[in-house]
């Protein structure tokens, strides 16, 4: 049983020490690919870094280049130029993590449009899929999506933890959906449990978010606290037990869906 986590912030400071570690667990647990996720153009150019430092071969790690609506008031030339150089890079597979987040307002809303409908742009010049964040904006991401979804390779809403009227948007623009451990969380994540339900299979991708977001259902927890790609594991148990499925057929159909959207190789199982 191969898994794809598609958003992994291995980046992170918190991964500093052990990064190796994590990725061996990673592989112990049946992760054989990640997508390791740029949220600036300095953070993008340190994940694919990492990509090249661990993965020298270019089959098993993989980077998004972009920036995230937090940072969008940093967006300028510059930062269209950076993107756009990292993008021709081969481990460099989609654009983002990009998109709205209306519910910490980092940034300014009109400079996270601004920022956001640059990165669509240069994706759909360079053909590219998109990585995408939202955060009580699905209304105003969706308004925007529209104008650039013809002529957009493809496009999945990360780590996504809305209600059912976003889900049917995202769904009806042919948008891919990633689910991450936001729904083993009883405290708010138990509404998703009905919704998974209706991604269809060939839209839905699974991912860490690691370090954040780490399983509430995983036992034992680790001591540290932090959330690594090799718990991806009960993110898939979790999803298969409320689609009704067993967890090797949503890792098979999950997976493919993975490796098509990023276009990943194929492995030898």
């Amino acid at each position: 049983m191969q898994l794809i986590d598609i958003g992994v912030n291995l980046t992170h400071g918190s991964f500093a020490k052990e990064r190796e570690a994590v990725l061996q667990r990673a592989d112990n647990a049946g992760v054989c690919q990640l997508v390791l996720t740029g949220t600036s153009p300095d953070d993008s150019e340190a994940a694919l870094e990492l990509c090249r430092q661990f993965d020298p071969e270019g089959r098993r790690l993989f980077a998004t280049a972009g920036l995230h609506p937090h940072e969008a008031s940093a967006w300028s030339a510059d930062s269209a130029r950076q993107l756009r150089a990292l993008l021709a890079e081969p481990q460099v597979r989609a654009v983002g993590e990009c998109g709205l987040d209306f519910n910490r307002d980092f940034s300014p809303r009109p400079q996270q449009e601004r920022a956001l409908e640059e990165q669509l742009a240069l994706a759909c010049e360079l053909g590219r899929p998109v990585f995408l964040h939202e955060r009580e904006a699905s209304e105003r991401l969706l308004a925007i999506l529209r104008e650039f979804r013809d002529r957009l390779p493809a496009a999945v809403v990360h780590c996504f933890t809305g209600e059912k009227h976003a889900l049917y948007g995202y769904l009806d623009l042919d948008l891919h959906i990633g689910i991450t451990g936001w729904i083993c969380d009883e405290r708010r994540g138990s509404h998703l449990h009905e919704l998974v339900r209706e991604i269809p299979a060939g839209r839905l991708m699974l991912e860490s978010d690691a370090p954040y977001l780490l399983p509430r259902t995983l036992r034992p927890r680790p001591k540290h606290g932090h959330n690594e790609p090799a718990f991806l594991v009960e993110v898939l148990n979790e999803v298969a037990r409320h689609r009704g499925e067993t967890p090797e057929c949503l890792a098979g159909h999950s997976t493919a869906c993975a490796r098509a959207f990023f276009g990943l190789p194929a492995l030898a199982g």
